[in-house]
C-alpha cells in the first residue's frame, strides 16, 4: 500500500468489527432485550454460558480486513479457521453479510432475527458453540470438523470499501 487506508474507511471498518463484537457477546450471553433498549437484567442473560470470548476479536478483526483486500484487489481469498472458540464470531459475521440468513431463513436481519440468532447459540435445539458443518459459509460443506474454511462474501452492503 502506498497510502493510509481513508479516515471514512477506517470508521467503516471499525463499525464493521464493533458490528460483529456485539454480536458475538449476545450470542454468549443474551436470551432477551437484544438491543439493550431496558435495562439489563438477569432474565435477559442465558442461565448457561458456553462459547468463548477471547478469540472472537481478533477472528473478527481478520475477518474484516480480509473483506476490505478481497474487495479492494478482487480476491480469492479462503480464511481457515480451527473449530473452537471463535464460533461466535463466524456466525456473527455471516449474520452480517447475510449469508447466515439465507440458510437459517428465520434468522432475520431484525431485532426479532437477532433475538433468535442470540437464543439459538449454544442453546437447546440452537447450533453447538463452536463451529460446526452447519454454520454456513462460502466454502465446500465438505470441510473437515476439526477445521473449518470461511470466504468472507465482501458484500458491498456490509463491507467497507
Amino acid at each position: 500500500m502506498s497510502e493510509p487506508l481513508s479516515p471514512d474507511l477506517l470508521w467503516r471498518i471499525n463499525a464493521s468489527w464493533r458490528a460483529a463484537n456485539y454480536l458475538s457477546v449476545g450470542q454468549i450471553y443474551l436470551l432477551d432485550n437484544v438491543l439493550l433498549k431496558k435495562p439489563l437484567v438477569l432474565s435477559h442473560v442465558k442461565p448457561r454460558l458456553l462459547g468463548h470470548w477471547g478469540m472472537t476479536p481478533g477472528l473478527n478483526f481478520i475477518y474484516v480486513h480480509l473483506n476490505r483486500i478481497i474487495k479492494q484487489y478482487d480476491l480469492d481469498m479462503i480464511y481457515v479457521t480451527g473449530p473452537g472458540h471463535g464460533g461466535p464470531g463466524l456466525v456473527a459475521n455471516t449474520y452480517l453479510e447475510g449469508t447466515y440468513s439465507e440458510f437459517y431463513t428465520g434468522v432475520t436481519r431484525d431485532e426479532r432475527g437477532m433475538k433468535r440468532l442470540f437464543k439459538q447459540f449454544s442453546f437447546p435445539g440452537g447450533i453447538p458453540s463452536h463451529v460446526a458443518a452447519e454454520t454456513p459459509d462460502r466454502s465446500t460443506k465438505a470441510a473437515s470438523s476439526a477445521t473449518r474454511l470461511c470466504m468472507p462474501t465482501a458484500r458491498p452492503s456490509t463491507i467497507p470499501t
